[in-house]
């Protein structure tokens, strides 16, 4: 149990460390280097070829007939409707209010648990979501007074409402990826990583293909620079390949809830990589903020061990 234990938490957190980066390059490529469904495309089309490529040097199981569903479901919502969603909100919105939209799935999987799955959390887990929540409110109130703060003298109201349809859509983008965590977390149990990734991410690369036509033109074809296409194998190698590999072990060793309740740390390394690339500036109050978040990520692994341990 201990040593699962680890590795589940370790998977996880390197997963969510390329997912935060993620958020600044993504907001770095959109709109000077690639459209919005140029990067889904290449996320999803190419995430397919490279778990089938790598399905070639590995022993795959059958999937029973039962988790065909599951699977479709989990490719075609959990996928790419959450890749579809994030990676439009991120055309609108301001990165490191995204990132922190995006802490909201362990709300989302401890809700559905309890409506479909009948689960009953204990009670140390409802505390440290509360605290964690709080953390991101904080993020989002104080990212929001900063900002105005620094835009006063340009107050579009485009800004504006680009910045709600930017949060709106990522608010989706969560609930889908919390549906990813919950459907896919029987199959996950059952099968090698590889097994279902490769049919998670060909569903999902299907209705990727219907983009292709209006994302004929990328500027990224037409530059010599080295760095925008580094930021793309990034997102394709590291975000998309490695990170979902990891979370399979993830889900298995530790439970999709847990798994959700790292989206807390996303907005820390978000915020980092975005304050490193100068899309953003840090604030104090962002500090704070995250402190908290990570009390409240504590508080929710404590009490999920002590579910685990049968009364």
């Amino acid at each position: 149990m201990k040593r699962g234990f680890w590795i589940g938490n370790l998977c996880i957190l390197i997963a969510v460390i390329f997912w935060g980066v993620n958020v600044s390059v993504t907001k770095a490529l959109i709109p000077e280097w690639m459209t919005a469904y140029g990067i889904i495309i290449v996320r999803l089309v190419g995430g397919a070829i490279l778990m089938w490529l790598t399905s070639i040097f590995v022993k795959c199981t059958k999937i029973q007939k039962d988790d065909w569903l599951k699977l479709i479901l989990g490719g075609a919502i959990g996928l790419f409707l959450f890749i579809f969603l994030f990676i439009l909100s991120l055309k609108y919105g301001n990165p490191i209010d995204i990132s922190i939209i995006m802490t909201l799935p362990p709300i989302f999987v401890i809700l559905m648990g309890v409506l479909f799955l009948k689960q009953r959390p204990y009670w140390l887990e409802y505390v440290g979501v509360v605290v964690s929540f709080i953390g991101a409110a904080i993020v989002i109130l104080g990212g929001d007074i900063h900002h105005h703060h620094h835009a006063a003298h340009q107050l579009h109201e485009y800004t504006a409402k680009g910045n709600i349809i930017g949060d709106i859509l990522a608010i989706l983008s969560t609930i889908c990826y919390a549906f990813y965590l919950v459907i896919l977390e029987g199959p996950t149990k059952t099968y090698k990583p590889i097994t279902m990734l490769r049919w998670v991410f060909l569903f999902s690369a299907i209705p990727a293909l219907v983009l292709i036509p209006f994302s004929t033109h990328q500027p990224i074809f037409h530059t010599a620079k080295a760095v925008p296409w580094i930021e793309i194998a990034f997102i394709l190698f590291c975000v998309t390949f490695i990170a979902y590999f990891l979370v399979e072990p993830a889900i298995k060793y530790i439970g999709s809830e847990l798994v959700s309740i790292y989206q807390y740390l996303l907005p820390v390394f978000a915020t980092i990589s975005a304050v490193l690339m100068g899309l953003a500036k840090l604030h104090w109050l962002q500090v704070v903020a995250m402190g908290i978040i990570i009390i409240g990520m504590v508080c929710t692994n404590v009490g999920k061990r002590y579910r685990k341990v049968p009364s």
